[in-house]
């Protein structure tokens, strides 16, 4: 064992589990009804999904449009508030149904217009009774669509968090990845930020980009750093198929590029933990005495998660199941127009039904994968089983990688440093044969 390689450190961002690539159109779709009868109702999590961006940066594989002419928005929200009805019903009355935990992802929501920001959350609201001023509401933005009059619909309407995609305050690290925007136009929708009064900022960051020095790495982190930001989200660069940056990939050779990410993540780390921040998975970051306003990391896989829009997930303890999923924008936008023309959205038309032995998997994933570990008597209770019998070869390769944390007390599977450092390596080990089977088998379109 003590010969053995490590993987890769960057194969793949796991942050979902099964990944999307492993779902497959369901030969006899579920009703959305029985799916959900047996399930707990009472801390549902709601994400509203919106597929539009105002440009796509080069190293996007999300799955949004560019622009949305002809009243596109209009008739994506008309579908959106189908899919609700359906869904809501499909909840029943039998027992309690409240949300504990809302989200606006994309794509970027506040690409709609204050109007439709304010249809979006009478959605949420009104169709499926979530009290977005009652619980955290996380929205993400950018930096040129993050206008006053935006972001003023946001703070009335209950958000706690607002999530702004800078990448780089260095405009030809900007242009590099692909993102067109400049450093002045960064700054100032940070202040409107601020000016809004939402209680979590976060800003995130991106390493590896082609021309990226640690001296300019560190530059961005200082610029962000000025703003206090109470959330920091530092993610590595990859370079994915049918993505701009995927006509090129790096100028570099594939080891020594995951050296300078390694070295910028690890100098990105130390500064952030100097500055009083804490860490709280290989990406995220949080300021000692900021109150969490939104879910963590893992928090968004948990089951009783409902997802409205073409693009977003929902999971049962079941069943993961979304609608078709695509990165060329020919097939994004195919998939779109038939979302906007649906009616009937009773049924999970695509997904992957899972068994005890995939949701011991994610159970692991999800919580080795932050910070503070798991708690190994909380998952024998769950399971009635033990990591280490259920995941004993892996968890030998990793302790032998130096990847778990010798020192955590006992009773706590922890990574170490260097294993929060390789995350996006370790969650691949941790993958089903039958999940890398169907993603190896998904062709990109």
């Amino acid at each position: 064992m003590t010969g053995s390689r490590a993987p890769r450190p960057y194969r793949s961002y796991v942050y979902a589990y099964p990944h999307k690539t492993a779902y497959r159109e369901l030969p006899e779709p579920p009703s959305l009804a029985g799916l959900w009868a047996d399930e707990p109702k009472d801390a549902l999590s709601l994400y509203a999904h919106v597929p539009f961006c105002e440009v796509r940066c080069g190293f996007c594989n999300l799955f949004t449009r560019i622009g949305a002419p002809d009243g596109l928005t209009t008739r994506y929200l008309d579908a959106l508030e189908r899919q609700a009805v359906a869904v809501r019903e499909a909840l029943g009355d039998a027992a309690p149904v409240r949300f504990a935990a809302a989200a606006f992802g994309g794509g970027t929501p506040t690409f709609l217009t204050a109007g439709e920001l304010e249809r979006l959350c009478d959605i949420t609201e009104g169709r499926m009774g979530a009290d977005l001023r009652a619980v955290p509401l996380s929205v993400e933005t950018s930096p040129a669509t993050a206008t006053a009059d935006r972001l003023a619909v946001l703070a009335a309407r209950g958000a706690t968090r607002l999530s702004i995609g800078v990448q780089s305050f260095v405009d030809a690290e900007a242009r590099a990845a692909v993102r067109p925007q400049r450093r002045a136009d960064v700054e100032a929708a940070l202040g409107r930020i601020r000016d809004a009064g939402v209680p979590v900022l976060n800003i995130d960051l991106i390493y590896g980009i082609d021309g990226q020095t640690e001296a300019s790495w560190r530059s961005s982190l200082d610029a962000a750093l000025a703003w206090r930001p109470e959330e920091l989200y530092l993610y590595p660069l990859y370079v994915r198929p049918l993505t701009g940056l995927g006509r090129s990939g790096p100028a570099e050779s594939e080891r020594a590029w995951d050296e300078r990410r390694l070295r910028l993540y690890r100098a990105g780390r130390d500064r952030l933990l100097a500055e009083g921040y804490e860490q709280v998975s290989m990406r995220m970051f949080r300021r000692a005495g900021a109150a969490p306003e939104g879910p963590d990391d893992h928090a968004c896989q948990t089951d009783g998660m409902i997802g409205l829009g073409c693009g977003a997930r929902s999971y049962t303890s079941a069943l993961h199941y979304s609608f078709d999923y695509a990165v060329d924008m020919r097939e994004i936008r195919s998939i779109i127009d038939a979302y906007t023309e649906a009616r009937d959205f009773s049924r999970a038309v695509v997904g992957r039904w899972m068994d005890a032995a995939e949701a011991r998997r994610r159970h692991l994933l999800q919580s080795l994968l932050q910070a503070a570990g798991m708690d190994t008597a909380g998952y024998r209770e769950r399971f009635g089983s033990s990591p280490y019998e259920d995941f004993g070869p892996e968890l030998a390769r990793f302790a032998a990688y130096g990847w778990l944390d010798g020192a955590a007390p006992e009773g706590l599977l922890r990574l170490s440093p260097e294993g929060l450092a390789h995350s996006d390596g370790l969650g691949p080990e941790l993958f089903s044969p039958g999940v890398r089977a169907a993603m190896a088998a998904y062709e990109p379109r």
